[in-house]
């Protein structure tokens, strides 16, 4: 039951990103950060996030790098959005891997939240943004 929850929530997260990576909401370069700036970076540190606990956990193999890479580079953002678009995904990365060395019913947990918040954050930067 409870993988059957993960892989639902994992394909809804899936279509979420993808989604935001096929829709360009890309801006032209601005001297100010786009009003999703906040959005797209927790979206990074939970993808960070993802892409530690999944091998750990053996969850469905899933290239959380290359999305954020995908999402990364069709925003197109300035050299310094791009810097900490990327410190966000490492920070995600780092935050459980301090704190995590094996597969724990914790990290299990933490997983199937992280993956229900990046498909609600991504849901929301589409509907606001790409649209």
């Amino acid at each position: 039951m409870k993988h059957a929850r993960n892989r639902q929530l994992l394909i809804l997260v899936r279509s979420g990103v993808l989604a935001l990576a096929l829709s360009s909401f890309a801006q032209p370069a601005f001297s100010v950060d786009p009003q999703y700036q906040p959005q797209m970076q927790r979206l990074l540190q939970l993808i960070g996030s993802l892409y530690f606990l999944q091998p750990l956990c053996g969850f469905d193999e899933q290239d959380w790098r290359g999305h954020a890479a995908e999402l990364i580079s069709l925003d197109q953002p300035s050299d310094d959005r791009r810097q900490r678009l990327i410190g966000s995904f490492n920070e995600g990365y780092e935050a459980y891997a301090r704190l995590y060395r094996e597969c724990t019913e914790a990290a299990r947990v933490a997983q199937i939240r992280l993956l229900a918040e990046a498909k609600d954050l991504s849901q929301d930067i589409h509907s606001r943004y790409a649209e």
